[in-house]
């Protein structure tokens, strides 16, 4: 068995599974995409980070908000950005805001705006779906399904796709990287977004595990929970190297970028006391 990244603490923090808690978003917005090399219609705009790139004519980012812009439960969905970006100023929207709290890592990112959105009155009971911004394939089906199977759960969890090819190990050889072992794929999960859970447990365990962890289901686990997966897409996959901007361009195309922004149109973040909306 693979040993944690971090030894859990010998005490967990959970939430009673039955203590209600609005839902939330947060999408972490301030990496630059540093493997997603500039190619063909990328060139153009080089030094841009990945997720303001054009797929399928609007910027990757939009297609992943407008799939949580078609998801009605959600109380509001925070781009947590770099300090100095800009970009989403332009595209400014009622279904999503911006704040300037991004940090050196992911994980400095989402402490950020977890602390963000309890300073604009989210609850630490509450719901957060951490997604990336660059999985835009994501649909509100898949963002529901998620909430569906974790708002009674007593820890969270993520959305995930059961690994189909064979692993391998790699180790450095004669001429090159060898392989050095196959490791059985029976139990093994490739980790999607988004990861759901409760803002308060979730900001914790970040604070604890310090900015090493690649997602929050890693920190959940060095606090010695569970969390649970729920089945995923593979086209929720990540957009990482330049051929993936050609599929996720395909997959859009095939169904109907145009949404994107139609889906734009909700009153969500709009204050009103009718609608109990603060943003």
């Amino acid at each position: 068995m693979t040993e944690p990244l971090i030894p859990p603490l010998a005490t967990s923090i959970s939430v009673s599974p039955s203590a209600p808690g609005d839902y939330w978003a947060l999408l972490p917005c301030a990496g630059t995409g540093s493997r997603a090399v500039a190619a063909d219609a990328h060139a153009s705009a080089p030094g841009l980070p990945k997720q303001y790139h054009l797929v399928a004519g609007q910027p990757m980012v939009l297609h992943t908000l407008a799939a949580f812009a078609g998801v009605n439960r959600l109380r509001g969905t925070l781009v947590a950005v770099a300090p100095g970006d800009h970009f989403l100023d332009a595209y400014a929207n009622p279904s999503f805001f911006t704040v300037d709290c991004g940090g050196p890592t992911r994980a400095d990112t989402v402490l950020g705006g977890l602390r963000a959105l309890i300073e604009r009155g989210a609850r630490e009971l509450d719901w957060v779906l951490v997604h990336d911004a660059a999985r835009c394939l994501v649909t509100p089906e898949q963002i529901d399904a998620l909430i569906d199977a974790c708002a009674h759960d007593g820890v969270g969890g993520l959305l995930a796709h059961k690994l189909a090819d064979t692993l391998k190990t790699a180790t450095a050889g004669p001429g090159g990287i060898r392989v050095a072992s196959t490791v059985d794929r029976a139990d093994k999960w490739l980790a999607q977004t988004p990861q759901m859970f409760r803002i308060g447990p979730l900001r914790k365990a970040l604070e604890h595990v310090g900015p090493i962890v690649t997602d929050e289901a890693s920190a959940m686990e060095a606090m010695g929970l569970h969390p649970r997966l729920v089945p995923g897409s593979a086209l929720n996959f990540k957009v990482t190297y330049p051929e993936d901007f050609a599929l996720a361009q395909a997959v859009l195309a095939q169904r109907g970028h145009g949404a994107t922004l139609e889906r734009f149109g909700s009153a969500r973040g709009v204050a009103g006391a009718a609608s109990g909306k603060i943003f």
